[in-house]
């Protein structure tokens, strides 16, 4: 079965990265709870590389930033589908829907769809 993903990449301020790791892990309890099959965030470590465009230039950080990258994996874009509608819902997380709450600036914040071309 073909496998999907949604990806994030956003910029967070350091002094905020605490709060947003208690954020992502009732996230994380959330989705799976919903069948999500894995929830990973990752904190920029080695972000300073020399081939391609890092991540801070892409995101465009602000002094006293970081990076998060993070994906969550399902059986299928329409499973995808069906686990955000109920994650939407669940009531565990209705702190966390308003923009001015979030440790981070919602609108820097970058999401996609994938589709899985490689897996090993």
């Amino acid at each position: 079965m073909a496998r999907y993903v949604d990806g994030f990449v956003i910029p967070v301020p350091k002094k905020n990265v605490q709060v947003y790791r208690r954020m992502a892990r009732i996230a994380a309890k959330v989705w799976r709870d919903h069948g999500a099959l894995e929830y990973r965030e990752c904190v920029g470590d080695d972000l300073k590389v020399k081939m391609g465009v890092a991540f801070p230039r892409l995101t465009k950080v602000k002094p006293g930033e970081t990076v998060v990258f993070s994906w969550i994996v399902y059986k299928s874009r329409a499973h995808r589908n069906q686990v955000n509608k109920k994650v939407m819902k669940d009531p565990r997380l209705a702190k966390f829907m308003d923009p001015k709450a979030m440790p981070f600036d919602f609108k820097r914040m970058a999401y996609g769809g994938f589709k899985i071309l490689v897996e090993a």
